[in-house]
C-alpha cells in the first residue's frame, strides 16, 4: 500500500469516526488529508469503496495482534482463551475508537462482513494452528479440527456485540472461568489416568 493511500484511509477512518459515514464526502477526505480529488479518486471509486478500506485495514491491524498471541509460549488451552479476550477487546477498541463509526458498522453488518472475510479466515487458521499444537502436546483430543475451529470462531463473533455493549458480566474475571470451561469441553482435554 503506498503512503499517499494510508494518509488518505487514515484521514477517512477520522472523519468517518467525526462524521459518520453519510456526513462525510470524498471532497471532505480530499481537503483533510491535503490531497487533490483527483489523487482521492486515483485510489477510490466511491465513498463506499474508502470505507471498505478503512475497515479492511483495522481488521488487518487486529489479525498481527491475533498472531501475536498465538505466538505467545502458553499452554494451547489458555492460549485460546488469551485469543478469545484478545479478539473481543480489538473489536470494542476499534468500534468504540471509530465513533459514529460504530452506528454504521452496526448499520452496514452485511459490508462489513464482506470486508472481515479475509479476517475471519485469518483467525480461523490461528485458531487450527493453536488446536493442532494442542493436538502435536497431547494436551487436546479433537475428533473433527475443522468443524471445532469454526465452532469456537463463530461463538466468538457471536460474543462481540454484547461484549461492547458490556452485557458479558461486569469484568473479564467474572467471565473468564465459562469461557475457559467451554473451550476446555469444545476441545475435549485428554484426561489422562496417570495424571489422576
Amino acid at each position: 500500500m503506498t503512503k499517499t493511500k494510508d494518509i488518505l484511509i487514515d484521514v477517512a477512518r477520522r472523519l468517518f469516526a467525526k462524521n459518520g459515514l453519510e456526513g462525510t464526502t470524498m471532497n471532505d477526505i480530499a481537503v483533510e488529508s491535503n490531497r487533490g480529488r483527483r489523487t482521492l479518486y486515483t485510489y477510490f471509486k466511491s465513498k463506499e469503496e474508502v470505507f471498505y478500506a478503512v475497515i479492511e485495514k483495522e481488521m488487518e491491524r487486529m489479525s498481527d495482534r491475533l498472531r501475536l498471541v498465538a505466538d505467545k509460549d502458553l499452554d494451547p488451552e489458555d492460549k485460546l482463551v488469551q485469543l478469545v479476550y484478545t479478539h473481543l477487546s480489538l473489536i470494542k477498541e476499534a468500534v468504540v475508537r471509530n465513533g459514529n463509526l460504530r452506528a454504521e458498522f452496526f448499520r452496514n453488518i452485511w459490508l462489513v462482513e464482506k470486508v472481515r472475510k479475509r479476517f475471519d479466515e485469518a483467525e480461523i487458521d490461528i485458531l487450527q494452528r493453536i488446536v493442532m499444537q494442542g493436538i502435536r502436546q497431547g494436551k487436546l483430543d479433537v475428533v473433527n479440527i475443522q468443524l471445532s475451529v469454526e465452532i469456537i470462531h463463530y461463538c466468538i463473533k457471536g460474543l462481540e456485540v454484547p461484549y461492547i455493549f458490556g452485557r458479558l458480566g461486569t469484568s473479564i474475571q467474572i467471565s473468564r472461568p465459562m469461557v475457559k470451561q467451554v473451550i476446555h469441553r469444545a476441545m475435549a482435554k485428554i484426561d489422562r489416568p496417570d495424571e489422576a
